[in-house]
Protein backbone atom coordinates (compact mmCIF):
# COMPACT_ATOMS: atom_id res chain seq x y z
CA UNK A 1 0.00 0.00 0.00
CA UNK A 2 2.90 2.34 -0.22
CA UNK A 3 2.98 4.86 -3.11
CA UNK A 4 5.37 2.53 -5.57
CA UNK A 5 2.68 -0.31 -4.86
CA UNK A 6 -0.39 1.94 -5.61
CA UNK A 7 1.18 3.20 -8.88
CA UNK A 8 1.78 -0.38 -9.77
CA UNK A 9 -1.54 -1.73 -9.11
CA UNK A 10 -3.30 0.93 -10.83
CA UNK A 11 -0.70 0.33 -14.27
CA UNK A 12 -1.47 -3.64 -13.76
CA UNK A 13 -5.22 -2.67 -13.79
CA UNK A 14 -5.09 -0.57 -16.66
CA UNK A 15 -3.24 -3.05 -18.70
CA UNK A 16 -5.72 -5.77 -18.30
CA UNK A 17 -8.97 -3.56 -18.24
CA UNK A 18 -10.14 -6.20 -20.70
CA UNK A 19 -10.56 -8.70 -18.72
CA UNK A 20 -12.20 -6.61 -15.84
CA UNK A 21 -9.61 -6.85 -13.21
CA UNK A 22 -10.92 -4.80 -9.88
CA UNK A 23 -8.60 -3.22 -7.57
CA UNK A 24 -9.03 -3.50 -3.40
CA UNK A 25 -6.35 -1.47 -1.48
CA UNK A 26 -5.81 -3.06 1.93
CA UNK A 27 -6.34 -0.97 5.03
CA UNK A 28 -2.60 -0.07 5.70
CA UNK A 29 -0.85 3.11 6.19
CA UNK A 30 1.90 2.56 4.09
CA UNK A 31 5.17 2.24 5.66
CA UNK A 32 8.22 -0.51 5.51
CA UNK A 33 5.98 -2.39 8.38
CA UNK A 34 2.37 -1.97 6.87
CA UNK A 35 2.87 -2.21 2.66
CA UNK A 36 1.57 -5.59 1.82
CA UNK A 37 -1.10 -8.87 2.14
CA UNK A 38 1.68 -10.54 4.83
CA UNK A 39 1.74 -7.22 7.04
CA UNK A 40 -2.21 -6.97 6.84
CA UNK A 41 -2.38 -10.05 8.81
CA UNK A 42 0.76 -10.36 10.75
CA UNK A 43 -1.22 -7.01 12.67
CA UNK A 44 -4.02 -9.04 13.78
CA UNK A 45 -6.43 -9.14 10.80
CA UNK A 46 -7.65 -12.70 10.25
CA UNK A 47 -9.26 -14.51 7.41
CA UNK A 48 -12.84 -13.33 8.61
CA UNK A 49 -11.80 -9.45 8.65
CA UNK A 50 -10.79 -9.61 4.70
CA UNK A 51 -13.82 -11.48 3.91
CA UNK A 52 -15.57 -8.43 5.33
CA UNK A 53 -13.34 -5.97 3.49
CA UNK A 54 -13.96 -7.76 -0.05
CA UNK A 55 -18.02 -7.76 0.79
CA UNK A 56 -17.32 -4.09 0.94
CA UNK A 57 -15.22 -3.64 -1.71
CA UNK A 58 -18.22 -5.56 -3.71
CA UNK A 59 -21.27 -3.63 -2.06
CA UNK A 60 -19.37 -0.65 -3.72
CA UNK A 61 -18.77 -2.60 -7.03
CA UNK A 62 -22.44 -3.42 -6.93
CA UNK A 63 -24.22 -1.15 -5.46
CA UNK A 64 -26.06 0.85 -8.33
CA UNK A 65 -27.70 -2.78 -9.24
CA UNK A 66 -28.08 -4.33 -5.35
CA UNK A 67 -29.98 -1.17 -5.19
CA UNK A 68 -32.18 -1.91 -8.13
CA UNK A 69 -32.43 -5.90 -6.92
CA UNK A 70 -33.56 -4.93 -3.20
CA UNK A 71 -36.93 -4.82 -3.86
CA UNK A 72 -37.30 -7.92 -5.42
CA UNK A 73 -36.22 -9.82 -2.28
CA UNK A 74 -38.33 -11.77 -0.96
CA UNK A 75 -38.78 -11.52 3.17
CA UNK A 76 -40.25 -14.26 4.38
CA UNK A 77 -41.24 -12.95 7.44
CA UNK A 78 -43.76 -10.47 4.69
CA UNK A 79 -45.42 -12.58 3.13
CA UNK A 80 -46.78 -11.03 -0.28
CA UNK A 81 -50.67 -10.44 -0.78
CA UNK A 82 -52.25 -13.14 -2.79
CA UNK A 83 -52.63 -12.59 -6.09
CA UNK A 84 -56.67 -11.91 -6.71
CA UNK A 85 -58.59 -13.93 -9.64
CA UNK A 86 -60.26 -11.85 -12.03
CA UNK A 87 -61.75 -14.63 -14.84
CA UNK A 88 -62.41 -17.70 -13.92
CA UNK A 89 -64.29 -20.66 -15.92
CA UNK A 90 -66.08 -23.38 -13.42
CA UNK A 91 -63.58 -21.35 -11.01
CA UNK A 92 -60.58 -22.42 -12.87
CA UNK A 93 -58.33 -19.32 -12.41
CA UNK A 94 -57.61 -18.20 -16.05
CA UNK A 95 -56.92 -14.38 -14.96
CA UNK A 96 -55.37 -13.47 -12.20
CA UNK A 97 -53.01 -10.15 -11.15
CA UNK A 98 -49.87 -9.96 -11.95
CA UNK A 99 -50.14 -12.39 -14.60
CA UNK A 100 -50.89 -12.57 -18.64
CA UNK A 101 -53.68 -14.58 -20.17
CA UNK A 102 -53.74 -15.50 -23.72
CA UNK A 103 -56.53 -15.77 -26.18
CA UNK A 104 -56.13 -17.04 -29.51
CA UNK A 105 -58.04 -18.55 -32.69
CA UNK A 106 -58.17 -18.35 -36.58
CA UNK A 107 -60.63 -15.00 -38.06
CA UNK A 108 -64.21 -14.78 -38.09
CA UNK A 109 -63.90 -17.33 -35.03
CA UNK A 110 -65.53 -14.76 -32.21
CA UNK A 111 -62.47 -14.01 -30.65
CA UNK A 112 -63.89 -10.43 -30.45
CA UNK A 113 -66.87 -11.03 -29.40
CA UNK A 114 -65.54 -13.02 -26.55
CA UNK A 115 -63.20 -10.93 -25.41
CA UNK A 116 -65.47 -8.15 -25.72
CA UNK A 117 -67.89 -10.34 -22.93
CA UNK A 118 -64.91 -10.21 -20.50
CA UNK A 119 -64.56 -6.09 -20.26
CA UNK A 120 -68.25 -6.01 -20.21
CA UNK A 121 -68.16 -8.27 -17.15
CA UNK A 122 -65.02 -6.09 -16.08
CA UNK A 123 -67.09 -2.91 -16.17
CA UNK A 124 -70.69 -3.96 -15.07
CA UNK A 125 -72.03 -2.82 -11.96
CA UNK A 126 -71.07 -5.48 -8.98
CA UNK A 127 -74.26 -6.41 -8.49
CA UNK A 128 -75.83 -6.93 -12.10
CA UNK A 129 -75.48 -10.36 -13.87
CA UNK A 130 -74.72 -10.31 -17.31
CA UNK A 131 -74.11 -12.68 -20.07
CA UNK A 132 -70.40 -13.24 -20.09
CA UNK A 133 -70.44 -16.31 -22.72
CA UNK A 134 -69.86 -18.53 -19.75
CA UNK A 135 -66.66 -17.28 -17.81
CA UNK A 136 -66.70 -15.18 -14.85
CA UNK A 137 -65.55 -11.50 -14.89
CA UNK A 138 -65.12 -10.01 -11.46
CA UNK A 139 -66.33 -5.95 -11.68
CA UNK A 140 -64.44 -3.14 -10.90
CA UNK A 141 -66.10 -2.26 -8.16
CA UNK A 142 -63.29 0.38 -6.78
CA UNK A 143 -63.07 2.26 -10.56
CA UNK A 144 -60.10 0.97 -10.93
CA UNK A 145 -59.00 1.15 -14.80
CA UNK A 146 -60.07 -0.94 -17.50
CA UNK A 147 -58.22 -0.60 -20.80
CA UNK A 148 -58.73 -1.81 -23.92
CA UNK A 149 -56.11 -1.35 -27.09
CA UNK A 150 -56.35 -2.46 -30.51
CA UNK A 151 -54.08 -3.12 -33.26
CA UNK A 152 -56.04 -4.08 -36.03
CA UNK A 153 -59.66 -3.04 -36.39
CA UNK A 154 -60.68 0.51 -38.23
CA UNK A 155 -61.74 3.60 -35.73
CA UNK A 156 -65.30 2.60 -37.54
CA UNK A 157 -65.49 -1.26 -36.35
CA UNK A 158 -63.67 -0.51 -32.58
CA UNK A 159 -66.67 1.97 -31.96
CA UNK A 160 -68.88 -0.61 -32.88
CA UNK A 161 -67.01 -3.27 -30.67
CA UNK A 162 -67.60 -0.58 -27.42
CA UNK A 163 -71.35 -0.08 -28.47
CA UNK A 164 -71.77 -3.79 -28.45
CA UNK A 165 -69.97 -3.88 -25.21
CA UNK A 166 -71.46 -1.15 -23.09
CA UNK A 167 -74.62 -3.10 -24.34
CA UNK A 168 -73.57 -6.31 -22.99
CA UNK A 169 -72.29 -4.45 -19.78
CA UNK A 170 -76.01 -2.87 -19.53
CA UNK A 171 -74.29 0.51 -19.28
CA UNK A 172 -75.96 3.48 -20.88
CA UNK A 173 -72.76 5.27 -21.08
CA UNK A 174 -68.47 4.65 -21.30
CA UNK A 175 -67.74 4.57 -17.76
CA UNK A 176 -64.58 7.25 -17.34
CA UNK A 177 -62.23 4.28 -16.16
CA UNK A 178 -62.89 2.65 -19.47
CA UNK A 179 -60.71 3.91 -21.95
CA UNK A 180 -60.36 2.35 -25.70
CA UNK A 181 -58.04 2.87 -28.32
CA UNK A 182 -57.70 2.62 -31.77
CA UNK A 183 -53.57 2.13 -32.52
CA UNK A 184 -53.38 1.51 -36.06
CA UNK A 185 -52.35 4.94 -37.17
CA UNK A 186 -49.35 4.56 -34.97
CA UNK A 187 -45.77 2.43 -35.50
CA UNK A 188 -45.33 -0.54 -34.09
CA UNK A 189 -42.55 1.32 -31.84
CA UNK A 190 -44.98 3.91 -30.97
CA UNK A 191 -47.76 1.50 -29.88
CA UNK A 192 -45.78 -0.50 -26.98
CA UNK A 193 -44.49 3.45 -25.95
CA UNK A 194 -48.15 4.36 -25.64
CA UNK A 195 -49.23 1.23 -23.83
CA UNK A 196 -46.53 1.59 -21.27
CA UNK A 197 -47.07 4.91 -20.66
CA UNK A 198 -50.49 5.57 -21.00
CA UNK A 199 -50.80 2.47 -18.13
CA UNK A 200 -48.56 4.45 -16.32
CA UNK A 201 -50.77 7.01 -16.12
CA UNK A 202 -53.89 5.45 -15.35
CA UNK A 203 -52.44 3.63 -12.64
CA UNK A 204 -52.13 6.56 -10.63
CA UNK A 205 -54.58 8.65 -11.89
CA UNK A 206 -57.79 5.72 -10.89
CA UNK A 207 -55.98 3.97 -7.98
CA UNK A 208 -55.17 0.65 -9.89
CA UNK A 209 -55.47 -1.25 -13.20
CA UNK A 210 -57.89 -3.59 -13.25
CA UNK A 211 -57.58 -5.33 -16.64
CA UNK A 212 -55.53 -4.41 -19.94
CA UNK A 213 -57.04 -6.38 -22.98
CA UNK A 214 -54.46 -5.63 -26.37
CA UNK A 215 -56.36 -6.82 -29.67
CA UNK A 216 -53.31 -7.50 -31.39
CA UNK A 217 -50.06 -8.33 -29.88
CA UNK A 218 -48.48 -9.58 -32.95
CA UNK A 219 -48.41 -5.85 -34.44
CA UNK A 220 -46.63 -4.77 -31.68
CA UNK A 221 -43.54 -6.44 -33.17
CA UNK A 222 -41.71 -6.76 -36.86
CA UNK A 223 -41.77 -10.33 -36.77
CA UNK A 224 -44.01 -12.56 -34.33
CA UNK A 225 -41.20 -15.23 -36.05
CA UNK A 226 -38.53 -13.22 -34.17
CA UNK A 227 -37.11 -14.42 -31.19
CA UNK A 228 -35.67 -11.76 -29.55
CA UNK A 229 -38.26 -9.43 -30.24
CA UNK A 230 -41.22 -11.70 -29.48
CA UNK A 231 -39.33 -12.62 -25.67
CA UNK A 232 -38.54 -8.78 -25.67
CA UNK A 233 -42.69 -8.22 -26.13
CA UNK A 234 -43.61 -10.79 -23.67
CA UNK A 235 -41.38 -9.83 -21.18
CA UNK A 236 -42.16 -6.31 -20.86
CA UNK A 237 -45.94 -7.13 -21.00
CA UNK A 238 -45.24 -10.01 -18.59
CA UNK A 239 -43.16 -6.80 -16.50
CA UNK A 240 -46.08 -4.65 -16.50
CA UNK A 241 -48.76 -6.98 -15.55
CA UNK A 242 -46.69 -7.46 -12.25
CA UNK A 243 -45.92 -4.06 -11.50
CA UNK A 244 -49.52 -2.41 -11.82
CA UNK A 245 -50.77 -6.08 -10.42
CA UNK A 246 -53.04 -6.36 -13.29
CA UNK A 247 -54.37 -9.14 -15.68
CA UNK A 248 -53.51 -8.45 -19.39
CA UNK A 249 -55.07 -10.34 -21.71
CA UNK A 250 -53.17 -10.60 -24.68
CA UNK A 251 -55.22 -11.77 -27.74
CA UNK A 252 -53.01 -13.54 -30.59
CA UNK A 253 -54.80 -13.81 -34.24
CA UNK A 254 -53.31 -17.47 -34.84
CA UNK A 255 -54.39 -20.67 -35.27
CA UNK A 256 -52.77 -23.04 -32.77
CA UNK A 257 -51.39 -26.25 -33.62
CA UNK A 258 -53.17 -29.17 -31.32
CA UNK A 259 -52.38 -27.70 -27.40
CA UNK A 260 -49.28 -25.26 -29.28
CA UNK A 261 -49.35 -21.58 -29.98
CA UNK A 262 -47.30 -20.98 -33.55
CA UNK A 263 -43.96 -19.32 -34.41
CA UNK A 264 -41.47 -17.20 -31.46
CA UNK A 265 -44.33 -15.15 -30.31
CA UNK A 266 -47.13 -17.61 -29.63
CA UNK A 267 -44.32 -20.18 -28.30
CA UNK A 268 -43.04 -17.11 -25.61
CA UNK A 269 -46.48 -16.28 -24.94
CA UNK A 270 -47.51 -19.99 -24.21
CA UNK A 271 -44.60 -20.14 -21.59
CA UNK A 272 -44.85 -17.13 -20.00
CA UNK A 273 -48.97 -16.63 -19.73
CA UNK A 274 -51.27 -18.52 -16.68
CA UNK A 275 -53.55 -19.65 -18.82
CA UNK A 276 -54.63 -19.47 -23.06
CA UNK A 277 -57.81 -20.26 -24.49
CA UNK A 278 -58.54 -20.97 -28.17
CA UNK A 279 -61.69 -19.90 -29.97
CA UNK A 280 -62.95 -22.23 -32.43
CA UNK A 281 -65.42 -23.14 -34.75
CA UNK A 282 -66.45 -26.83 -34.94
CA UNK A 283 -68.94 -28.71 -37.37
CA UNK A 284 -71.45 -26.46 -37.05
CA UNK A 285 -70.10 -23.55 -37.97
CA UNK A 286 -72.46 -20.74 -36.08
CA UNK A 287 -70.96 -21.78 -33.00
CA UNK A 288 -68.33 -20.97 -31.22
CA UNK A 289 -66.12 -23.45 -29.12
CA UNK A 290 -63.70 -22.09 -26.03
CA UNK A 291 -60.95 -24.77 -25.08
CA UNK A 292 -58.35 -24.13 -23.12
CA UNK A 293 -54.67 -24.93 -24.37
CA UNK A 294 -53.25 -23.93 -20.91
CA UNK A 295 -53.85 -23.76 -17.17
CA UNK A 296 -51.55 -23.30 -14.30
CA UNK A 297 -53.65 -24.68 -12.19
CA UNK A 298 -54.78 -28.14 -13.29
CA UNK A 299 -55.77 -29.58 -16.70
CA UNK A 300 -56.43 -27.83 -19.58
CA UNK A 301 -58.24 -30.70 -21.23
CA UNK A 302 -60.65 -31.22 -18.21
CA UNK A 303 -61.95 -27.42 -18.78
CA UNK A 304 -65.54 -27.41 -19.68
CA UNK A 305 -66.16 -26.67 -23.24
CA UNK A 306 -68.12 -23.87 -23.79
CA UNK A 307 -70.10 -23.13 -26.41
CA UNK A 308 -71.65 -19.23 -27.81
CA UNK A 309 -73.65 -17.82 -30.89
CA UNK A 310 -75.13 -15.11 -32.65
CA UNK A 311 -78.77 -14.63 -30.55
CA UNK A 312 -80.97 -13.23 -33.72
CA UNK A 313 -83.54 -11.41 -30.96
CA UNK A 314 -80.43 -10.27 -28.61
CA UNK A 315 -78.95 -9.26 -31.52
CA UNK A 316 -75.78 -10.29 -29.65
CA UNK A 317 -73.50 -13.40 -29.30
CA UNK A 318 -74.86 -15.47 -26.04
CA UNK A 319 -73.92 -18.73 -23.96
CA UNK A 320 -75.04 -22.09 -25.42
CA UNK A 321 -73.86 -23.87 -22.09
CA UNK A 322 -71.48 -26.37 -22.01
CA UNK A 323 -70.18 -29.26 -24.62
CA UNK A 324 -71.44 -33.00 -23.06
CA UNK A 325 -68.52 -34.24 -21.25
CA UNK A 326 -68.50 -37.04 -24.01
CA UNK A 327 -67.04 -34.43 -26.21
CA UNK A 328 -64.79 -33.40 -23.48
CA UNK A 329 -63.31 -36.60 -23.45
CA UNK A 330 -63.32 -36.99 -27.58
CA UNK A 331 -60.96 -33.78 -27.51
CA UNK A 332 -59.13 -35.56 -25.01
CA UNK A 333 -58.35 -38.18 -26.75
CA UNK A 334 -57.98 -36.93 -30.02
CA UNK A 335 -55.20 -34.48 -28.44
CA UNK A 336 -53.56 -36.95 -26.29
CA UNK A 337 -53.10 -39.48 -29.32
CA UNK A 338 -51.40 -36.71 -31.58
CA UNK A 339 -49.23 -35.95 -27.80
CA UNK A 340 -48.17 -39.38 -28.18
CA UNK A 341 -47.48 -39.69 -32.03
CA UNK A 342 -45.10 -36.96 -31.46
CA UNK A 343 -43.58 -38.54 -28.34
CA UNK A 344 -42.52 -41.91 -29.79
CA UNK A 345 -41.30 -40.74 -33.07
CA UNK A 346 -38.44 -40.09 -31.30
CA UNK A 347 -37.90 -43.07 -29.77
CA UNK A 348 -39.78 -46.49 -29.79
CA UNK A 349 -40.07 -47.06 -25.31
CA UNK A 350 -39.90 -44.61 -22.39
CA UNK A 351 -39.88 -45.24 -18.67
CA UNK A 352 -43.31 -44.39 -16.81
CA UNK A 353 -40.97 -41.44 -15.41
CA UNK A 354 -39.77 -40.92 -18.81
CA UNK A 355 -42.65 -40.52 -20.11
CA UNK A 356 -44.09 -38.39 -17.28
CA UNK A 357 -40.99 -36.07 -18.33
CA UNK A 358 -41.50 -36.05 -21.50
CA UNK A 359 -45.89 -35.00 -21.35
CA UNK A 360 -44.43 -31.91 -18.45
CA UNK A 361 -42.31 -30.83 -21.41
CA UNK A 362 -44.58 -31.05 -24.51
CA UNK A 363 -47.30 -29.30 -22.82
CA UNK A 364 -45.74 -27.23 -20.04
CA UNK A 365 -48.03 -28.97 -17.36
CA UNK A 366 -47.47 -30.21 -13.63
CA UNK A 367 -46.64 -33.78 -12.81
CA UNK A 368 -49.74 -34.48 -11.19
CA UNK A 369 -51.52 -33.64 -14.79
CA UNK A 370 -48.94 -35.59 -16.55
CA UNK A 371 -49.91 -38.74 -14.59
CA UNK A 372 -53.35 -38.53 -14.66
CA UNK A 373 -52.85 -38.30 -18.78
CA UNK A 374 -50.61 -41.38 -18.59
CA UNK A 375 -53.66 -43.16 -16.49
CA UNK A 376 -56.28 -41.39 -19.73
CA UNK A 377 -54.08 -42.91 -21.83
CA UNK A 378 -53.45 -46.31 -21.12
CA UNK A 379 -57.48 -46.52 -20.41
CA UNK A 380 -57.93 -45.71 -23.62
CA UNK A 381 -54.76 -47.95 -24.93
CA UNK A 382 -52.87 -44.67 -26.61
CA UNK A 383 -49.97 -46.18 -25.16
CA UNK A 384 -49.36 -49.87 -24.01
CA UNK A 385 -47.23 -52.03 -22.03
CA UNK A 386 -44.61 -53.54 -24.20
CA UNK A 387 -44.90 -56.95 -23.44
CA UNK A 388 -41.46 -58.37 -23.77
CA UNK A 389 -40.76 -55.64 -21.00
CA UNK A 390 -43.04 -54.77 -18.28
CA UNK A 391 -40.77 -51.53 -17.37
CA UNK A 392 -41.51 -49.69 -20.96
CA UNK A 393 -44.33 -47.94 -22.74
CA UNK A 394 -44.76 -48.20 -26.35
CA UNK A 395 -47.60 -46.34 -28.16
CA UNK A 396 -50.75 -48.15 -28.93
CA UNK A 397 -53.05 -48.72 -31.77
CA UNK A 398 -53.46 -45.54 -32.68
Amino acid sequence: TDKTGQDASIKHQKELAEFGVKRLVLPLGGGKQEKDISDYFRLGNTRENFIGLFIEFLDHLYNEIMAVLKPCEIDFNNPPGQAEMIISINEVPLGTQGNLFGITGGEGTGKSNYVGSLIAGAIRTADISIDSLGTDVDASEDGKAVLLYDTEQSEVQLYKNISNILRRGKQTAMPAYFKAYCLTSMSRKERLQAIVQSMDKFYYQYGGIHLVVIDGIADLVRCANDEAESVGLIDELYRLAGIYKTCIICVLHFVPNGLKLRGHLGSELQRKAAAILSIEREENPEISVVKALKVREGSPLDIPLIQFSWNKEQAMHTYMGEKPKEERDKRKETELSGVARSIFSGKRYYTYVELCEQIQSALDVKERTAKSYIRFMREKEIILKDPSNASYFIIGHI
